[in-house]
Order: structure tokens, then C-alpha cells, then sequence
């Protein structure tokens, strides 16, 4: 299990799973892999738009279980490359492509993601955390502390919110 700033632990069906930045070999194509499930194959986010130009220089974090199966994932965008989805603040970073596995959903595993980001985030002195929620998701985030703002706009072709939390 992994604990501290870069992480959290819980328990799943397949026993207990460590979210953890991804940083060893293979953490980011697990990263890829959960996100291509979850958003390209259920929802149909075309693949040519699920990843860009933000996923090398973002910190990734993966949530697995002890045995190495990945759970789900979630990134953290900073400067420049948050500045077009945090309205140009370089104190606040960006949330994003958060996905957890169907076989994993209601565990806890998206809550423990969204800490490590949020935890990540602190250590590098940023003061918030801004995020774009399909509509679905909104009641999730608000119970992590996140505040929607702004109109509804679509994003793939799904309704979605600007949500923020303070740090």
C-alpha cells in the first residue's frame, strides 16, 4: 500500500489497491490503457481527441491493485498547459481525464485519485483546483468539496460543468 502526499490505499474485489503518481515502467500505458476503456470504448470519446499534446509534460496518477491490475487514473495539468481551462491563473491547476474501471466503480477508487491529484497539487504550491465535469459526475465532485461555475457546454459531444475546489 502506499500512503503520504503521492497517494492513498483502499480496498477492491480483487483486494487492496495503491494509488501512486506514475512513475515506474508501464504506470502510463496503464494510465492510457483505463483511459481508452473508459472513455473511448463506453462513453465514445473519438480516440484521436482522448489524448494530446498535455499527457507527456502532465503528472499522471494510477490507482492498481496489488496485483498490478490499474484501476483507474487521473491527471493534473499546471501552468501554461492549464491556462486556457483555469481562465489564465497559475496558482490553479486542472484536473482531468479522470476514468475508473467499471469493475471498480463505487469502490472509493475516483475519490482516491482525486486526493493524490488535489495532494500533488498542494505539494506544488498551487491553491486550487479547477476541473471540467460531465453533468452526471457534479454531484460526485461536490461531495469532494468542488463548486460548479459557469454555463453547461459540451465537450466529445457530452454536457459538462466547470467545477472548482480550494486547497
Amino acid at each position: 500500500m502506499s500512503g503520504g502526499p503521492d497517494g492513498a490505499a483502499g480496498a477492491s474485489p480483487a483486494g487492496v489497491y495503491e494509488v501512486r503518481v506514475a512513475e515506474r515502467a508501464g504506470d502510463r500505458e496503464a494510465c492510457f490503457a483505463v483511459r481508452k476503456d473508459v472513455f473511448v470504448g463506453e462513453q465514445g470519446v473519438p480516440e484521436d481527441i482522448e489524448y494530446d499534446a498535455h499527457d507527456p509534460g502532465a503528472l499522471h496518477v494510477l490507482a492498481v491493485t496489488g496485483d498490478g491490475v490499474p484501476l483507474g487514473t487521473g491527471r493534473l495539468l499546471e501552468g501554461e498547459a492549464a491556462a486556457a481551462k483555469v481562465g489564465g491563473d497559475p496558482a490553479v491547476g486542472s484536473l482531468g481525464r479522470l476514468a475508473v474501471t467499471r469493475e471498480a466503480r463505487g469502490l472509493g477508487v475516483g475519490a482516491a485519485l482525486v486526493g493524490a491529484i488535489e495532494a500533488a497539487a498542494r505539494a506544488r504550491g498551487l491553491t486550487a483546483v479547477d476541473l471540467h465535469a460531465q453533468t452526471h459526475a457534479l454531484g460526485f465532485y461536490e461531495r469532494l468539496g468542488y463548486v460548479a461555475y459557469g454555463p453547461e457546454f459540451a465537450d466529445a459531444g457530452m454536457p459538462h460543468r466547470a467545477m472548482r475546489k480550494a486547497l
